[in-house]
């Protein structure tokens, strides 16, 4: 489901990193050509080019970046750079560090990874921060929030396609009693969130709807300006349908009053390998133009250029 458009035939990294190299020479930055490197290479080339620029050059290219490049398009060439893990390890500390009521990042992080992608972040969150996520999030976050965010990210969920029916109906009635008494924080609803696989819950949240007539989230959302509920709401999209969840984001990143250049950068950055073609898709099926419009209307210059070709834009 990626966007990225990865030449065919990619050069060596060694004749990437000498462009790269050029493109910090001179009177000014080449912002294009750094784009049509590291724009149109997948993760696997992105960790290999690192590799070798330091290797040739005694240079972090991350670094290098943050020398040469400004305000929204490095903070997007510097996330695509990072490896997914690091990626995520960054944004994860960076969301502890700000953390706020309102934030949703831990809950999109924890549930729209694979388990092993989840795993790798908590262990790049190690080695980057010599100490580990689990502890961040019960530090910076308070009650239901902490209750909530710290077995999420805790999480190894089986990552398979099995699914106990029997287990579904009892956990669909289960949630529908805990809701209807308004016990939102209850250890039961905590537990079946961060615990089942994906498969599990999916078929627990089909059950729900087809036994109590409303999608979960219709029931949690009694109150539109509780914050908790909001992050439960995001959790179970994250969840079962990431797609939605990340083209609401981009929605509400795009149609604020000034564009929140944070949002559109993390999740197209995050999702570009991923499922960006659906969450497109999403977008198109929900606002009536395209991403890639509704990117152009909204930002400009190079970093206007960069989201392109990370969202697979034909001229990018």
């Amino acid at each position: 489901m990626s966007t990225l458009r990865v030449p065919q035939q990619v050069p060596p990294a060694s004749e990437d990193c000498e462009q790269l190299k050029k493109a910090f020479k001179g009177w000014g930055t080449n912002e294009d050509l750094i784009i049509s490197i590291l724009g149109h290479r997948n993760a696997a080339q992105r960790k290999v080019i690192r590799k070798t620029y330091a290797e040739a050059y005694g240079e972090d290219l991350l670094k290098e970046l943050e020398k040469e490049l400004t305000s929204d398009f490095e903070r997007s060439i510097l996330l695509w750079t990072l490896d997914p893990a690091e990626r995520d390890a960054f944004l994860a500390n960076e969301a502890t560090k700000k953390w706020t009521k309102s934030n949703q990042v831990l809950a999109e992080i924890a549930c729209s990874r694979s388990s092993h992608e989840l795993l790798m972040a908590r262990q790049a969150y190690h080695s980057r921060y010599k100490k580990s996520l689990e502890e961040d999030v019960a530090h910076h976050t308070t009650g239901d929030f902490r209750k909530l965010l710290a077995p999420l990210v805790s999480s190894y969920r089986y990552e398979g396609d099995e699914v106990n029916l029997t287990l579904a109906k009892s956990e669909a009635k289960l949630l529908h009693e805990k809701i209807s008494d308004k016990a939102y924080n209850d250890e039961d609803i905590i537990r079946i969130l961060a615990t089942r696989s994906k498969a599990q819950i999916n078929a627990t949240l089909n059950h729900y709807k087809n036994e109590f007539g409303n999608d979960i989230n219709k029931d949690l959302k009694a109150d539109p300006k509780d914050e908790y509920l909001a992050i439960l709401r995001a959790t179970i999209k994250c969840l079962v349908r990431p797609e939605k969840y990340f083209e609401k984001s981009l929605r509400l990143a795009i149609n604020k009053r000034g564009t929140d250049e944070g949002a559109l950068s993390r999740v197209v950055t995050t999702r570009a390998e991923v499922d960006m073609k659906l969450i497109k898709e999403q977008y198109h099926k929900r606002n009536s133009v395209t991403l890639d419009q509704a990117i152009k209307k909204d930002t400009t210059g190079d970093y206007e250029k960069m989201l392109l070709a990370l969202v697979g834009h034909e001229d990018a």
